[in-house]
């Protein structure tokens, strides 16, 4: 059992004693180093919605990083990159699948932007090996039912590759966010693969309604149920039945958005913990269900 006092340093011992292999861990992120810097001075520093901003746990070198997740022993874990600008993704891909290239463990990622030729890097992706996508629809400012992305979503569904999607509202409001715009998008592609982020926060009611009614879609753990999410963001319990049964039916995972994050990771796990859903569930979301997504 992790405890209030427990640092990194007991988490091998946490997921040995539930007799697991390790975790897998969906929503981690590495980008270029200038782009890495500009992103965790917006988060230390805030903006007129997010107030003051937090201070960055794990702003540290890139190889600290990679370390600090094996010694934690996260065996898969992606470099979810995105693209805010036209002309920016396909850079990032060919930077996050040799990064992938580069580093043990790491899940070769790829993202995409509402352009022309987007299809045509995608499908370069797809044949390099990308086996996680990830979009972010309040920082990119799109909207997912954009023409130029229907080929794209029609090849991931086909491919079945997980696509983790930024489509609430935290932490700022912007952007093609909510339920509806991503909602329209799973009606015209029902087999899409869809991780909603965050468990959708603070929107957590429609995103649950998609989880339950499209069989592929599921729900990133993110930040959920830490004392900083609860602070602002609680988790509805009249939920937590549903987050049982999706959880048990492989449709919750393990996020953290290390290293980008307020906490320790320890933290985030064991706010998992102890929401007592037993050991079934949490082995479920920490291993079992990342596994059949990403195997």
């Amino acid at each position: 059992m992790l405890t209030e006092s427990d640092s990194d340093a007991g988490v091998p011992e946490w997921w040995r004693s539930l007799g697991l292999p390790g975790l897998i861990d969906l929503h981690v992120h590495f980008l270029p180093e200038r782009m890495e810097r500009r992103v965790w001075h917006h988060f230390e520093h805030g903006g007129p919605l997010m107030g003051g901003g937090w201070k960055i746990e794990y702003q540290w070198p890139v190889r600290r990083r990679v370390d600090r997740l094996r010694e934690l022993g996260v065996r898969s874990f992606p470099a979810l990159a995105y693209a805010h600008r036209p002309d920016m993704a396909a850079d990032l891909n060919d930077w996050t699948l040799d990064f992938a290239r580069r580093t043990p463990g790491c899940l070769p990622s790829a993202t995409f932007y509402p352009e022309p030729g987007a299809a045509r890097y995608v499908r370069r992706a797809l044949a390099a090996g990308a086996r996680i996508f990830k979009v972010h629809l309040q920082v990119g400012g799109f909207d997912p039912r954009a023409a130029e992305l229907d080929e794209i979503w029609g090849l991931l569904a086909e491919s079945g590759l997980p696509v983790i999607v930024h489509a609430s509202s935290v932490p700022v409001p912007g952007g093609h966010v909510g339920p509806g715009p991503i909602g329209e998008v799973l009606r015209r592609h029902p087999r899409l693969r869809v991780v909603i982020a965050h468990l959708g926060m603070p929107e957590y009611d429609p995103f649950f309604d998609l989880a339950a009614r499209y069989e592929r879609v599921a729900l990133d753990t993110t930040m959920a149920f830490t004392d900083f999410a609860e602070r602002d963001m609680p988790f509805p319990e009249r939920l937590r039945p549903a987050l049982f049964d999706l959880g048990l039916a492989g449709k919750v995972v393990l996020g953290s958005d290390f290293p980008t994050i307020p906490h320790t990771y320890a933290h985030q796990l064991r706010a998992l913990e102890r929401l007592d859903l037993g050991d079934d569930w949490v082995r479920a979301v920490c291993w079992h269900n990342g596994a059949a997504m990403v195997s």
